[in-house]
């Protein structure tokens, strides 16, 4: 009878390291999804920029919409939306986001105005 009770403490001792186990290893996934998602949108961010780059010299404005730099070999990634804030003669800002991520990445060059996190012209700044 005695061996019975320590197979049942033994068990509640296996339970519950693994309960530690799972409570320490679902937030690092987590947070290593995001930092994955995050990375899919920063070069998305920066294949858009090249693109419109491109449009810009054929044309001497940046493109307004998406589908405008299809020509160009740009459409972004499974599970990342792009919204042009802003595209003039001037510069262009844009926002990326990712479906699998609360994350967004923001970017602006010349003379467009800073969205979301992003402070300095030409880099991109997820948060």
């Amino acid at each position: 009878m005695s061996r019975k009770g320590l197979a049942l403490i033994e068990l509640a001792i296996v339970l519950v390291a693994l309960g530690l186990l799972a409570a320490v290893a679902i937030p690092v996934v987590a947070a290593w999804r995001g930092r994955s998602a995050a990375e899919v949108m920063r070069q998305d961010l920066l294949r858009f920029a090249a693109a419109q780059e491109s449009y810009f010299y054929d044309y001497r404005v940046y493109a307004g919409d998406l589908s405008a730099l299809a020509s160009r070999g740009f459409a972004p990634s499974p599970g990342v939306t792009i919204s042009i804030e802003e595209a003039t003669m001037g510069g262009f800002a844009a926002v990326a986001s990712h479906s699998g991520s609360r994350i967004r990445c923001f970017l602006f060059v010349r003379g467009a105005a800073p969205v979301g996190s992003a402070k300095t012209p030409g880099t991109v700044h997820c948060s």
